[in-house]
């Protein structure tokens, strides 16, 4: 089960997040308020995708865009092969990614609850 923990102090949109017994940060770039201390929450979202993607296919660069605000959002993932795969390849390593566990789960949608302590 993954897991994290997300608090913000005094500074706008400034993020101090725990992932496991990692320590990350977010904010938001000047343009929406923040001080861009770290990525925004769908830089985040596309670095998930993007490091599900390539830890499963290995040899490829992936870069992810989000665009859009919110539901009317869309996501452009490019792979970038190492070496010269044939067609026959490119294919099937697409297919891979196409059911990468985050993929599916962004493509499939997750339920969400929301409790307060």
């Amino acid at each position: 089960m993954a897991h994290t923990s997300a608090t913000i102090g005094t500074t706008d949109y400034a993020v101090a997040i725990t992932a496991g017994h990692h320590q990350l940060r977010a904010d938001e770039g000047p343009a929406l308020g923040g001080k861009d201390t770290g990525p925004g929450p769908f830089e985040l979202l596309c670095s998930a995708l993007g490091a599900c993607t390539a830890i499963t296919l290995r040899g490829v660069e992936v870069d992810v865009r989000f665009s859009g605000t919110g539901k009317e959002g869309a996501i452009a993932r490019v792979l970038k092969f190492d070496g010269d795969p044939s067609e026959e390849q490119r294919a099937r390593l697409a297919d891979i990614a196409e059911r990468t566990p985050v993929t599916l789960t962004l493509k499939n949608g997750v339920a969400i609850t929301t409790t307060l302590a």
